[in-house]
């Protein structure tokens, strides 16, 4: 098996945060949002892991040089993004016809169990139930358990299962077909090339697709959702314990980065304090605060502090 996870993507909605790194990069819960996705797929022991990369991409670039543990990595390079089938596309060179494909996005975390994919004869899409359906991509399931077809933002309820961006493809040669069929015949929706346009023509080229569960899904779009996404992540993340100082009151959970300097504060909850930091006389809870940061004396609540 091989994993792509696209992480192109100039993250606007999360300026300035992302002025000066890519969105897979913002720190979470004491790792960054792209540790979280990789050390939890890596699991699945696969050949090889495809970053397709596009803004800020020298950066992903010296990440992965400090992730030897994540064993062989491979970047390709998005250089005019035109939509996820694309970026997608870029990958599929170095994807043997026989070998899967898993595709995780990288910009969002979830709770799934991906172990039932070791086994896994079909196509699988991850699926998560939403109230609102007409905001999303959706799965429409026949009686026989087989994915019918996918429908974007349905008007009319069709299904409440929404694709999350988990996509585990046993058929790589359809899909190569499928995309290339799309991009030779300039074939778009909204101006791009859309996966889930190419999983479609699989479809209804008969290959076989199912649904798996998603437990939760942790949106990471807006500062206020990764701010929520911070606080329940911490929740199995929580080294607070672990660091004793006078003066300094911990309400868990927190994470408290290597070599954090921090007097007569109280920190917490749902607070990731980066490394090298150093807080003094601060009260501060429901935040993140990047590698470096210097802060002293007020209260900082509900807030991202980056240098």
């Amino acid at each position: 098996m091989k994993i792509v996870l696209p992480v192109a993507g100039n993250g606007l909605r999360l300026r300035p945060y992302t002025e000066d790194r890519p969105k897979c990069l913002l720190p979470l819960a004491g790792k960054t949002i792209i540790d979280w996705i990789v050390d939890d797929a890596i699991r699945l022991k696969p050949t090889e892991t495809i970053f397709i990369t596009g803004y800020k991409a020298e950066k992903i670039d010296e990440f992965l040089k400090s992730k030897p543990e994540w064993g062989a990595v491979r970047t390709v390079l998005q250089s005019d993004p035109q939509g996820l089938g694309e970026a997608i596309s870029l990958s599929l060179p170095y994807i043997n016809d026989d070998e899967p494909l898993l595709i995780i996005l990288g910009d969002t975390l979830f709770e799934a169990d991906l172990s039932i994919l070791k086994n896994a004869q079909e196509n699988i899409l991850y699926t998560y139930k939403v109230e609102d359906p007409k905001r999303f991509g959706v799965a429409v399931v026949g009686e026989g358990g087989c994915i019918e077809r996918l429908v974007e933002k349905p008007q009319e309820f069709v299904s409440d299962e929404a694709i999350v961006g988990i996509y585990y493809i046993k058929d790589v040669k359809a899909l190569k077909e499928s995309l290339k069929y799309l991009m030779d015949n300039d074939i778009r929706t909204k101006g791009e090339f859309q996966l889930t346009d190419a999983l479609e023509r699989m479809i209804e080229m008969g290959c076989k697709f199912r649904t798996a569960p998603v437990s939760r899904w942790l949106d990471c779009g807006l500062v206020e959702t990764l701010l929520d996404t911070n606080a329940h992540v911490l929740k199995k993340n929580d080294n607070s314990k672990e660091f004793s100082q006078p003066g300094v009151e911990i309400i868990p959970p927190c994470f408290i980065g290597k070599n954090a300097k921090i007097h007569g504060c109280k920190i917490g909850p749902f607070v990731a304090i980066g490394e090298d930091c150093e807080l003094s006389g601060v009260e501060i809870r429901d935040a993140i605060v990047w590698n470096g940061v210097k802060i002293s004396n007020g209260i900082v609540k509900n807030t991202v502090v980056h240098k």
